[in-house]
């Protein structure tokens, strides 16, 4: 064999060696472990055949009920999941979703500089349609279900008390509080959605 041959393959060997020790010397000072708890998922159920516009069965228990024992402080700890996309302090900014401020009883598909997904805006009827506390219910019980075509990708919240404590939570974020329905009356019927 020549002496350049040689050359050039002990100069690929050598090369090989040096980045197959800077392979292993990375991975040994960069090695990140695996978390034992995986951080909230965001899971986007689709409506199945058959749900969609309104048509969610209501709730078991009326939410005036379920508000009756609610607890505000919790809600906070539930809200966690939402800060993500939404923020809700007053004249805070819009995020993947509006500041929710003032929220309980304010017309659907109303906050200023947000755009609204047109399934949105056709349910809030022209701003006809508010969100009261039986429409924050079965919103937050399933989003995609309730109003069919919305830009929320959040899957719902299907524990009664989960709910209600972060209703509770958001009503108390305005300048006044709604007062909180009887929990003795009849509940009332949430109004029709849009139809598509």
């Amino acid at each position: 064999m020549s002496p350049y041959v040689n050359m050039a393959t002990g100069a690929l060997l050598a090369s090989v060696f040096v980045m197959m020790s800077v392979s292993i010397a990375s991975e040994g000072l960069f090695h990140s472990e695996a978390p034992e708890k995986e951080g909230f998922a965001i899971v986007a159920a689709e409506p199945t055949e058959g749900q969609g516009g309104g048509a969610e069965a209501p709730a078991a228990v009326p939410i005036a009920q379920l508000l009756a024992s609610a607890d505000a402080a919790a809600g906070a700890t539930v809200f966690k999941k939402c800060q993500s996309c939404h923020s809700i302090e007053k004249g805070g900014p819009n995020k993947v979703g509006p500041d929710l401020w003032g929220v309980v009883n304010r017309p659907i598909a109303s906050h200023e500089g947000f755009s609204y997904s047109a399934a949105m805006k056709d349910f809030s009827q022209g701003g006809a349609v508010v969100w009261d506390f039986e429409h924050l219910n079965h919103f937050l019980a399933a989003p995609k279900a309730y109003i069919k075509g919305t830009a929320m990708g959040f899957a719902g919240l299907k524990k009664d008390d989960e709910r209600a404590n972060l209703i509770a939570y958001i009503r108390e974020q305005a300048d006044s509080p709604v007062p909180l329905p009887d929990p003795n009356a009849a509940p009332a019927e949430a109004a029709p959605p849009a139809t598509n």
